[in-house]
């Protein structure tokens, strides 16, 4: 499970860096067509889920560290 939020947490950087790559080379080959729309919303889904991902792992780390906390005094 670790290793999946690791993964999400580097594609919520590296995601848009991708997207930025795929509308230049839209923007340098086919100007008028604009098939990049296709990649944005299959990359905009990955990373709404990988966003989520990563938010319930700080939620369920931050859970476990509070009970943590709250065994020890």
């Amino acid at each position: 499970m670790i290793f999946r939020t690791l993964r999400a947490i580097k594609f919520l950087f590296m995601g848009p860096v991708i997207l930025g790559f795929l509308v230049l080379i839209n923007w340098m080959t086919s100007p008028g067509y604009w098939w990049v729309q296709w990649a944005a919303l299959g990359i905009g889904i990955a990373w709404i889920i990988s966003l989520f991902r990563v938010i319930i792992a700080v939620l369920v780390a931050g859970g476990i560290a509070a009970l943590f906390a709250a065994l020890r005094k």
